[in-house]
């Protein structure tokens, strides 16, 4: 990563581009070694603002992750522009009823309970787009409210003499794949109803003139060896299926269980009394 000036970093760039002269003072060292970078041209343009170089080998797309886990917390500073929306929440402020300057200031409704400030609904303090007052600063320095969060963004791709925005980072492999089936798809299907006959088409094409052989082979005495098999595997999945169905027909045989023979009681003497009554 180099952060300089961007009137050195141009100087630098604009230098690598320049051929060298006789006179120079690296016109021995570079003599053997320069050739025409107009690619570069490009670079020197995005250098405005606060802008660093950073130099990778591998894959951009681990980088931009890096570079994204990367992010602070931030106060709101005096004239800095808001990137960010602003709003503090309803409840105690934890400020004494002395600092209801601020909240006045800034059209804020407080109370005073238990001692202390409190803001009576959740109000927007700062809006996105606008630089930040010093009265607005103020209040949130005393309510320990950070509320932006800075990291650094990638504004270009330099990659092989070309720039890309930094969008192209975010597209993974499986979005490129799904792309190039869908535009497949279409063009097969342009193909399919002009005419037009593609590569992506000629499989189609193939199959649905089988089936049309197919169809005729069935509606005729004519055959060949591959309608000969279709029809064999027709035929077997009607035996299989009349098989099933005359399986789901047939009654399901349920074992009887014997009934139980009732047990009679054996001694009958004290049925109709005692003997000795007779």
């Amino acid at each position: 990563m180099i952060m300089g000036k961007n009137t050195l970093m141009k100087s630098c760039i604009n230098h690598l581009m320049t051929k060298p002269e006789e006179g120079d003072e690296d016109y021995e060292e570079r003599k053997d070694t320069w050739k025409a970078r107009p690619e570069l041209e490009a670079v020197v343009r995005q250098l405005k603002g606060n802008t660093g170089i950073i130099f990778h080998n591998g894959d951009l797309t681990d980088l931009k992750d890096i570079l994204d886990s990367q992010v602070r917390e931030a106060p709101a500073r005096v004239g800095s522009v808001a990137p960010d929306d602003v709003f503090v929440p309803a409840g105690p402020t934890g400020l004494d009823p002395k600092q209801t300057s601020f909240f006045q200031n800034l059209s804020i409704q407080t109370k005073i309970v238990k001692g202390q400030v409190e803001i009576v609904n959740d109000v927007q303090v700062v809006f996105s787009g606008e630089k930040v007052t010093s009265s607005q600063a103020s209040l949130l320095d005393k309510l320990k409210i950070k509320p932006f969060f800075y990291k650094m963004e990638i504004k270009m791709v330099y990659d092989k003499g070309q720039l890309f925005a930094p969008g192209v980072l975010s597209i993974k492999h499986e979005d490129i794949l799904t792309a190039f089936s869908a535009s497949i798809a279409n063009l097969t299907s342009l193909s399919l109803s002009s005419g037009y006959i593609t590569k992506s088409a000629a499989p189609h094409l193939m199959i649905n003139a089988f089936k049309n052989l197919c169809s005729v082979s069935f509606a005729s005495d004519y055959s060949f060896p591959a309608a000969d098999r279709l029809k064999e595997a027709a035929k077997n999945t009607v035996n299989v299926a009349a098989t099933a169905a005359k399986a789901d027909d047939k009654p399901e045989e349920k074992e009887e269980e014997p009934e139980e023979e009732e047990e009679l009681d054996a001694d009958c003497g004290n049925l109709f009394g005692d003997d000795d009554d007779y």
